[in-house]
């Protein structure tokens, strides 16, 4: 990783690795990384991708064509880069899908040019 990728300043993060939530204390200096407050080697590593790309699975809804319901609940099969959710969520909000639906059917492919998915979070039948 170059110095160049790595965000300049200082940040506190809560860890959600496991249940113990240290606050991980993270740090450019001079471009090197300053990992303090974790009590695991996990904890450094999350702090460590939080703080230079923090990602996140996304969940949302997409629309039913003649289904049981209306919506249906997905998620992303991946963590997706922060600065990306709002493209994505764009994206999905154009998408209608049509029922039957199963639990982790892909229902959009590759989502804008990422390599993710979005896959439904239930079984929806036909009205």
């Amino acid at each position: 990783m170059s110095e160049s990728e790595i965000p300049e300043g200082s940040k506190d993060i809560r860890c959600i690795v496991c249940p113990t939530g240290c606050l991980v204390h993270v740090e450019n200096i001079n471009g090197e990384l300053i990992i303090e407050g974790h009590s695991c080697k996990r904890g450094e590593e999350y702090g460590r991708e939080e703080f230079i790309a923090p990602k996140r699975i996304l969940t949302t809804t997409i629309r039913v064509e003649n289904g049981f319901l209306p919506l249906i609940p997905v998620r992303s099969d991946i963590p997706i880069p922060k600065e990306k959710l709002k493209d994505t969520l764009k994206e999905i909000a154009k998408t209608v899908v049509k029922a039957p639906i199963k639990m982790g059917d892909v229902l959009l492919k590759q989502v804008i040019g990422l390599d993710v998915n979005i896959i439904a979070s239930r079984d929806l039948i036909e009205a």
